[in-house]
This record gives structure tokens, C-alpha cells and sequence, in this order.
């Protein structure tokens, strides 16, 4: 299979980046975003963008694709509800809509976060914002469509978040996080359990279109991991 990876320098993107290129069945994998992801494979390709709400100048790049793992997100802190509409909604959308009308039959998986507001009528804005997204999201007509909502990640394999304070909650928790993991499969993953879900949901579909952490995990093989 061919693998679309957006936002793969980040802790998630990273995982699904490390777990498409060690799957054999993949063949190629193409991260898209702003910088080169700056590794080096085979199988890897980069396209970088300046603007990534606009694909109207790269759409060659984007065919015969049939998996898009949508890692790509941004934090609300500090923003008004315009601004993160725009850079998580709008910015989803983009590339979706984009995709779909070049790969119908392609699996696009959305990483979103453990509570994901699909009524959007909370009283939190970033959790609106997600299920305003997820929403539209489930109206395309992809062969599969599925969001993911991870609740704490044990970062593995030398993977980093990209946020300073993540980065100190990681090296804190560090030592209990694989026991917490094995404790609270329904609450804790890693970043390599969520990679081989994404491909398990392209290869074989998924129970349900919206996954949560415990539903993340069996998709994955977590207790494997």
C-alpha cells in the first residue's frame, strides 16, 4: 500500500512514520507538511508546502495514495475559536475533501483527542472544534473514515513530543508509564500501538468509525506490545 502521513514530526506522526516503514505491505510513504521530515529511507518521500490549506499546485503528488494517517493538529491554548476553527477544522478539511475526490477508495485515518465533542455544542471550545471536524469528516466518501481519540501516549523508540512541557511530563512519567499502559489498557497507549492500529484499519476496516483509547489499543494488538 501507498501511505499519506500528515504532521509526521509530531510524537503521533512520528509513530505512524516509524510503524508504516517497518510494515511490509507498505510500499511507499509520502509525509506532508511544512519542513522535511529530515529521515532518511527507501520507501520515504517528502512533499513540502508554505501553504497547506491550498493542494490546487501539488495534486500529481497526491494520487494512488490508499491510506492518509492525518496526525497533523495544533494546540488551543491562546487561540480564539476563529483561529483554531482555522487551523483545525479548515486545515482538515482541505486536505480531505482534496483527497477524496483523488483516491475515493483510500482509508483516511483522523487523529483527534479523547473528548471529541460531536453534538459542538460543550461549553469547551477546543473539544467543539474536534467534533465540528469529526462530523465532517464522517460525511466523505473515503472506502473507510475513522477517528482516532487517544487518551495518554507513552512516547517509545527514541520518539519525542515537539511541545516543551510534554517533553518534562514525558521524562517524569517515564519510568510508570509502561505499567500504566499494562494496567489501563482503556487509558493509556504508545505511539507504536497507535501506528499498527492505522494500519490495521486499512488493511482489515475497524469495529466502529470512532475508536477511543481502549478501542485503539485492541485495534492495535496492544496487549502485544
Amino acid at each position: 500500500m501507498n501511505v499519506l502521513i500528515f504532521g509526521a514530526s509530531g510524537m503521533v506522526g512520528q509513530g505512524a512514520l516509524r510503524e508504516a516503514l517497518a510494515a511490509r505491505d507498505v510500499a511507499l510513504v509520502k509525509t506532508v507538511g511544512r519542513s522535511p521530515n529530515g529521515q532518511q529511507h527507501p520507501k520515504l518521500r517528502d512533499l513540502v508546502l508554505d501553504d497547506m490549506w491550498d493542494y490546487s499546485e501539488v495534486e500529481d503528488e497526491l494520487r494512488d495514495f490508499d491510506a492518509c494517517f492525518f496526525c497533523l493538529g495544533t494546540s488551543s491554548s491562546g487561540k480564539k475559536e476563529a483561529e483554531y476553527t482555522r487551523t483545525t477544522y479548515e486545515l482538515t478539511l482541505a486536505a480531505a475533501t482534496t483527497l477524496v475526490r483523488l483516491n475515493p477508495q483510500m482509508v483516511f485515518v483522523y487523529v483527534s483527542a479523547a473528548g471529541a465533542d460531536t453534538s459542538e455544542k460543550g461549553k469547551l471550545m477546543w473539544a467543539r472544534v474536534r467534533g465540528k471536524t469529526e462530523n465532517a469528516l464522517l460525511q466523505l466518501p473515503f472506502r473507510g473514515v475513522y477517528m482516532f481519540r487517544p487518551g495518554m501516549i507513552e512516547p517509545l523508540d527514541g520518539i519525542k513530543s515537539k511541545t516543551a512541557a510534554y517533553r518534562v511530563f514525558y521524562s517524569l512519567t517515564k519510568p510508570v508509564l509502561p505499567l500504566l499502559r499494562k494496567l489501563m489498557p482503556a487509558h493509556v497507549l504508545s505511539t507504536a500501538i497507535i501506528g499498527q492500529a492505522m494500519l490495521a484499519a486499512v488493511r482489515h476496516g475497524a469495529p466502529k468509525r470512532i475508536l477511543e483509547t481502549g478501542d485503539i489499543n485492541a485495534l492495535g494488538g496492544g496487549a502485544k506490545k
